[in-house]
């Protein structure tokens, strides 16, 4: 048998080809190495960055808190400034420097962080904001709308509406009737968030009534008319956050405002105490209430306000 040779074909692979094929994986290999290190390099180079302003941060809080890390407050030039401006307002409405300044004096003595409750949204509000730097600052208000108004246009301000279910005309009503429930659902210890007290105020955010607040302003709600609710629910419900307390700090500041009028003045009598109070300058009264014993049923000291007793307050 014979072989047909000549259509035979001879197949050669060039070397060019085997070296092309290497030659494309060496340059993905750089390709990739060249990212992976620049990536590596960056990561590197943030992190240092990074933790270099993190410590510089660090730093400056040091030497601003007295070299013991803890964040300073404002300096007496910005806070006198503060008070200065905010006493001149155009607001016929707004606090005089008189009565500011106590509460600014106690806003600056208050341990870091000071826990600031505050019931009415006044023309002091960003003020009291920024003079408790660095502390927590909550507002409770009675119109939610003008709250929600409010908060949008500073939305770093903390603030609660509340309704609220008295009227001025029945502060004699209610007061009796604190006193008779003295020893259950009025009592001076309690967490309101669960009671019935009608001058309770229970439904705020549970977070509300777990916090020891240092300092409380009772600057609302309207008091200016027999309809209007008054301010014995704030009044009443002050006297029960400060007397609740848990924490180490025994001992609660509370200012009320427009201490002139008769509600204001009686409730405080009731459930704030005379001996507590501090000073009373102008419109402003300051009292200073300790914790008690959960088993304590007397708001007073020097008075007999307990569920015996039959003398009802005089409203004028």
């Amino acid at each position: 048998m014979k072989y047909n040779t000549s259509n035979t074909k001879l197949i050669l692979l060039h070397p060019y080809i085997q070296k092309q094929g290497s030659s494309t994986k060496l340059w993905l290999l750089a390709f990739i190495s060249f990212f992976t290190i620049a990536f590596l390099l960056t990561l590197v180079y943030t992190r240092e960055s990074i933790t270099g302003k993190t410590d510089a941060a660090a730093a400056i809080t040091t030497v601003a808190g007295g070299g013991n890390g803890v964040t300073a407050s404002l300096p007496t030039t910005v806070v006198n400034t503060l008070l200065h401006y905010a006493s001149k307002s155009n607001d016929s409405y707004h606090m005089p420097y008189s009565e500011m300044k106590p509460i600014s004096d106690v806003l600056r003595k208050c341990s870091s962080p000071c826990n600031f409750l505050v019931f009415g949204l006044t023309p002091e509000t960003l003020l009291w904001k920024s003079l408790n730097h660095n502390g927590r600052t909550v507002f409770i208000e009675e119109n939610r709308y003008y709250a929600a108004y409010y908060e949008e246009l500073h939305p770093e301000v903390d603030i609660f509406d509340v309704q609220y279910t008295t009227k001025m005309s029945e502060t004699k009503e209610l007061i009796a009737s604190a006193r008779e429930q003295i020893h259950n659902e009025c009592r001076p210890v309690q967490n309101l968030l669960f009671s019935e007290c009608k001058l309770g105020i229970n439904d705020l955010p549970n977070h509300v009534y777990e916090m020891d607040w240092d300092v409380i302003l009772i600057d609302g709600p309207r008091g200016d008319g027999t309809e209007s609710p008054g301010r014995m629910q704030p009044i009443f419900t002050a006297g029960v956050l400060a007397r609740s307390k848990k924490g180490s700090n025994l001992k609660t500041h509370i200012f009320v405002h427009d201490y002139y009028r008769d509600v204001e003045q009686i409730s405080g009598d009731e459930f704030l105490c005379k001996e507590n109070m501090v000073e009373r300058n102008g419109m402003l009264a300051h009292f200073m209430v300790d914790r008690m014993e959960e088993n304590s049923f007397q708001y007073c000291r020097n008075k007999n306000n307990s569920s015996s007793s039959t003398t009802k307050a005089p409203v004028s």
